[in-house]
């Protein structure tokens, strides 16, 4: 894969992110003047989502609500060789693309992840980010959080996100460990503590590990969503 001619498709997830759009899109203009796309693909927002997006993207699209869905959406019209699913309130590292190209050039790596860091300088996160960060380079699972990154024809090789309303970031990696392990770039992505912060540090902390635990020994992801987002029920 040669380095010079390979471009990025950043696909963006969002509902109502009207807030956390307009802080990010602007950091993200410096990749599309390098020549990759930015793809938002908005799952029914009424906020001003649409307002914020349609200046700052390549294409914006209006879809079902569904992260898995809204992701799969943007990576069926993505025209470049490389997918990176980037969550709305989530910023890359300086020169997240040369690190990204660079991990793919050669056969050893088909996609990876970053690490994550939070915008919240409490110990807690700091100790939550370096947790996920092991776990996933001790499982090669990654979570969405980390901005996972793969080439297009292996994402559509592997059949795209599978269409649940949960753990879509933990299927997916299950499908292309298969394949080989992913690149865990030590640079890292800065995300929000935002749910953290509203639902409670340590009983966010509890849910997820009894979410994941769950999943890992068969429940559906309909029902763990409806734990997980209580407030769309």
């Amino acid at each position: 894969m040669g380095l010079a001619s390979t471009k990025i498709s950043i696909i963006i997830p969002a509902l109502n992110e009207a807030t956390a759009l307009s802080q990010h899109l602007p950091l993200l203009q410096i990749y599309r003047q390098r020549g990759h796309e930015i793809i938002l693909v908005d799952g029914g927002s009424h906020d001003k989502s649409l307002a914020v997006a349609r200046p700052l993207v390549d294409r914006f699209i209006q879809t079902v609500k569904g992260r898995a869905h809204q992701m799969n959406e943007g990576a069926d019209v993505a025209k470049n060789d490389i997918l990176l699913f980037l969550h709305a309130d989530t910023g890359l590292p300086n020169l997240a693309d040369n690190l990204i190209l660079q991990s793919l050039d050669s056969e050893k790596h088909v996609w990876g992840r970053f690490n994550v860091s939070f915008n919240n300088e409490k110990l807690i996160f700091k100790f939550i980010g370096s947790a996920m960060n092991l776990r996933s380079t001790l499982s090669g699972v990654a979570t969405g959080d980390q901005a996972i990154f793969v080439e297009k024809r292996i994402f559509e090789d592997v059949g795209f996100f599978d269409r649940i309303p949960l753990m879509e970031d933990v299927a997916l990696s299950k499908k292309l460990l298969k394949l080989g392990k992913p690149c865990c770039l030590k640079e890292t992505v800065r995300t929000s503590s935002r749910r953290w912060e509203k639902n409670g540090v340590w009983k966010t902390i509890f849910l997820m590990w009894r979410l994941r635990l769950a999943y890992f020994f068969g429940a559906s992801p309909e029902k763990l969503a409806d734990q997980y987002y209580p407030d769309s029920k």
